[in-house]
Parts: C-alpha cells; sequence; structure tokens
C-alpha cells in the first residue's frame, strides 16, 4: 500500500463493486428474493463504515502495521462478500 489516500480508495472501489454487483443480480434476476442481496448491500456499507473509522483513528502506536491490517481485512472481507454473492 502506498498510502493512506491509496487504500480509501481500494476500499470504496471494493466495497462499490461488490454493492453494484448485487444491483446487477437483482436486475437480473427480477423474480428472485431480494432480501439476501440486500443484507450483502447492507453488510458491504457497513463494512466500508467499519473501515473508514479504523483508517481515522488517532491512537496508532504502529500505523504502517495498522494499515497492512486493514488491507488484508478488506481482501478477506471482499472475498466473503464475493462467496455470498456467487452463493445467490
Amino acid at each position: 500500500m502506498a498510502n493512506i489516500r491509496d487504500l480509501k480508495k481500494d476500499i470504496n472501489y471494493v466495497l462499490g463493486e461488490i454493492i453494484e454487483m448485487a444491483m446487477d443480480w437483482e436486475k437480473a434476476n427480477p423474480d428472485a428474493d431480494k432480501t439476501k442481496s440486500a443484507a450483502i448491500v447492507d453488510e458491504a456499507i457497513a463494512t466500508f463504515d467499519a473501515f473508514s473509522a479504523r483508517i481515522n483513528q488517532k491512537d496508532i502506536k504502529d500505523k504502517r502495521a495498522h494499515y497492512r491490517t486493514i488491507a488484508h481485512d478488506l481482501e478477506t472481507k471482499g472475498n466473503e462478500l464475493i462467496e455470498k454473492l456467487n452463493a445467490l
């Protein structure tokens, strides 16, 4: 991760794409139950809020390790949400 700005962009991109994929699934399957896809969208929004709060923390001792952990957690959570989308 080059800097905090790139990390913020990655969070926006990953979670935005997941939300867009859920919306596309809803459009492609108009007769399907949309509660599961709506739950995925809600989880992605909650995840965005959680990552934003973690990035803006002020009482960090080791910033490099903190931001690496956030990047790793983003990858893990992104993959988890994509697996939920694929299960629809």
